[in-house]
C-alpha cells in the first residue's frame, strides 16, 4: 500500500503560518522560521493544508507504505534541532501515543551524548513547563480536544412517557478494529462512521444518524492501528459496495483524522460515493453539516 506524506520544501517556505491551523491533526508546527511535519504518524497526506501555503512550499510525496518506526523518526529529526524534537516530543504526549513516545525517549536517553539539549530539559518538557526557543510549552494544557469543561443542559430532559427510547442500532460489533468487512449487513448499506464521543455528546443520535444506516466507531486520537482502520474502509468501499458514508465528529481538532481516512480510502478506490460531514459541538449542538 502506498502512503501520502505531506512535504516541505524548506527553500520556498518563508514560515508565514496559514498552512498550520488548516492541518487538522495538529502535524504542522513554525519552528525556527519554518513549517515543520512534527509528526508523520499523524499526516494523513490529504493536504488540507496545500491550498493555504501562498510559497507553494508544500506537496504530497507518496512512497510505499513502511510500518512507523519512532526510532527512525527521532533519529532524523535530530539535525532539525532541539525545537522540533521537542515539538514531536510533545506532540506524542498530547496525543496519547505513550507507545511511541517511551521508544523516542529511550533513544534520546542512550544516544544523550549526540543530543542538542540535555535530558532534565525533556523531563520538564513532559512534566513542568519548558520555556525553548521563543516557545513556551505547558505539559497540563495538552490537546485542545483534552481540555477539561462544565457546563450545564440549555434545555431539561424530560420523559413524559415511561417506555424506553427504542434503539436504532441493527447490527453488532459496532467498533472499527472488530467489524468484519464482508458481514452481509454491510452489503450495500448506508454507512455512519462516527466518533466514539459523538454519541454521548448529540442527544438525538439514534434518530437523527443511525436510523437506516450500519454503524462503525472509532477514535481517531486514542486508538491505535490506524492503517488496519484504512484497510477496513476501503473494503467497505469496494468490496461491500456501500451506498453513502455519513461521517459525524466532534468539533475538537483531533476528530478530522476521521474525516481524513474516509478521505483517504476514497482516494485508493475507483468508485464515487456521497459522503455527508456533520460537526458536533461538545455542549451537544450541531455545528455544521456538509456535503462533501
Amino acid at each position: 500500500m502506498l502512503r501520502e506524506v505531506v512535504r516541505i520544501d524548506e527553500e520556498l517556505c518563508d514560515g508565514c503560518g496559514q498552512c498550520v491551523p488548516n492541518c487538522h491533526e495538529g502535524a504542522l508546527q513554525i519552528i525556527d522560521g519554518k513549517a515543520r511535519l512534527i509528526s508523520e504518524l499523524m499526516c494523513d497526506g490529504l493536504g488540507a493544508c496545500i491550498g493555504h501555503c501562498p510559497q507553494n512550499a508544500i506537496t504530497i510525496e507518496k512512497r510505499e507504505a513502511e510500518e512507523y518506526n519512532e526510532v527512525v523518526v527521532i533519529a532524523q529529526m535530530i539535525d532539525k534541532g532541539k525545537a522540533t524534537v521537542f515539538a514531536h516530543l510533545k506532540h506524542l504526549q498530547d496525543h496519547n501515543e505513550t507507545g511511541y513516545l517511551s521508544q523516542a525517549l529511550q533513544y534520546i536517553k542512550a544516544n544523550r551524548e549526540i543530543m542538542p539539549f540535555a535530558i532534565n530539559e525533556v523531563h520538564e518538557l513532559l512534566h513542568g513547563k519548558h520555556n525553548h526557543g521563543h516557545q513556551e510549552v505547558q505539559a497540563s494544557k495538552g490537546c485542545p480536544g483534552s481540555a477539561a469543561a462544565s457546563f450545564k443542559t440549555a434545555v431539561p430532559i424530560v420523559n413524559h412517557s415511561s417506555r424506553e427510547v427504542p434503539s436504532a442500532l441493527t447490527q453488532w460489533p459496532v467498533q472499527l478494529h472488530l467489524i468484519n468487512p464482508a458481514a452481509s449487513y454491510f452489503r450495500e448499506a448506508d454507512l455512519l462512521i462516527a466518533a466514539d464521543c459523538a454519541a454521548f455528546a448529540y442527544g438525538n443520535f439514534h434518530q437523527k444518524f443511525l436510523t437506516g444506516r450500519k454503524l462503525v466507531i472509532a477514535c481517531p486520537k486514542l486508538d491505535q492501528g490506524k492503517d488496519v482502520y484504512l484497510q477496513k474502509i476501503i473494503r467497505l468501499i469496494d468490496d461491500a459496495k456501500i451506498k453513502s458514508i455519513n461521517v459525524v465528529i466532534m468539533e475538537v481538532p483531533c476528530c478530522g483524522g476521521l474525516l481524513g481516512m474516509v478521505q483517504t480510502a476514497l482516494s485508493y478506490s475507483e468508485r464515487n460515493l456521497p459522503v455527508k460531514l456533520t460537526v458536533v459541538g461538545i455542549q451537544g449542538e450541531i455545528l455544521s453539516e456538509s456535503e462533501l
